[in-house]
């Protein structure tokens, strides 16, 4: 548990410019496109070195299939009388208001956060968002992936419940804090991002396409079954040619093919599913056909890494992939 003794007697100088107060986040989501909902919301304050100040949580109902249920484990009938989001969003936003957001892959939570506020035509009155990812890689912490549950091992955190929003907020703040001490001892510039205002965003999943023909929508799920706890793994063939390779700074097309190397924070399922659903072609290995290799390790001499390298293939780690999925061009609409 967090020592908030121990931190209140840390000798450490405080740097001036490291922020007054924490909101560290957990969202359970439908899925990962613009237009998934979130489940489920969990939030730890924390003061200025870490110490837990408030905690809070809330299903939510996200009027639609609940997606991943193998992951998360909150089905139609369970989130069926919970509130929805614009009915909690004035509780949430007490506790995000005047701190920096902190999530493990902020950048997923802050999207989906920032979207479910537009539907309800309000803003998250968030300005600042910190990454634990981004923190440990500052930080240079041994850790073998970028899983959550590799950070709280590092520094003897006990999971109780993964997925659960709740649960993953009290063990993501409880590893945080010892790494705002050690960015804090170091005298670290803490890696804080702006959060932008939101310009795009969706109302609900796109009705279903009655031909394979027509372009995949980014969000439907196909494979989601309510009453299954697994969605079904065999995938059809990707019906859009292959564009070429993915252009850093521009957005993904259909058709491309994506490659995944090492751990990521986010299932690797899901991320899978997601990217055939938004229309791209994802394939096992790395050859000279593959536009872009997703990993959180580009320096691991995996075979994957190694082949990217040598094939010149760009690549991009999770967190950019998942805010590229969220704008993947129609196929046929833009020469590769």
């Amino acid at each position: 548990m967090l020592d908030d003794r121990t931190a209140a007697a840390s000798p450490t100088p405080w740097p001036t410019a490291y922020p007054e107060g924490y909101a560290v986040v957990d969202v359970e989501t439908t899925g990962l496109a613009r237009d998934d909902r979130i489940v489920s919301a969990a939030v730890y304050q924390l003061d200025a070195r870490g110490r837990v100040e408030d905690q809070w949580y809330t299903l939510v109902n996200p009027q639609r299939d609940p997606g991943p249920v193998w992951i998360h484990g909150l089905t139609s009938e369970v989130l069926a009388d919970a509130p929805l989001f614009p009915e909690i969003a004035g509780d949430f936003a007490k506790r995000l208001e005047g701190r920096v957001l902190v999530a493990h892959n902020a950048a997923f939570d802050w999207s989906m956060i920032a979207r479910e506020y537009a539907r309800a035509r309000a803003t998250a009155p968030v300005r600042q968002r910190l990454c634990t990812i981004a923190l440990s890689k500052e930080l240079r912490l041994p850790l073998p992936n970028h899983k959550l549950e590799s950070l709280a091992a590092h520094y003897g955190v006990v999971q109780q419940r993964a997925h659960h929003a709740l649960d993953d907020a009290r063990v993501l703040a409880e590893a945080f804090r010892p790494s705002l001490h050690l960015a804090a001892e170091a005298g670290l510039r803490l890696p804080l991002l702006a959060c932008q205002p939101l310009t795009e965003w969706s109302e609900g999943p796109s009705a279903t396409a009655s031909s394979a023909a027509r372009p995949a929508r980014v969000g439907y799920q196909p494979s989601y079954r309510p009453t299954t706890w697994r969605p079904s793994r065999k995938r059809p063939a990707c019906p859009y040619p292959n564009p070429g390779r993915y252009v850093p700074g521009e957005q993904l097309i259909q058709g491309m093919r994506v490659a995944f190397s090492g751990d990521t924070s986010i299932d690797r399922e899901l991320l899978e599913d997601r990217a055939v659903d938004a229309g791209l072609h994802v394939a096992t290995s790395v050859s000279r056909l593959t536009s872009v290799l997703v990993t959180n390790d580009p320096d691991s001499p995996t075979s994957k890494t190694t082949k990217a390298r040598s094939f010149g293939t760009p690549v991009i780690d999770e967190a950019a992939f998942i805010q590229l999925l969220s704008h993947v061009t129609p196929a046929g609409t833009k020469d590769a």
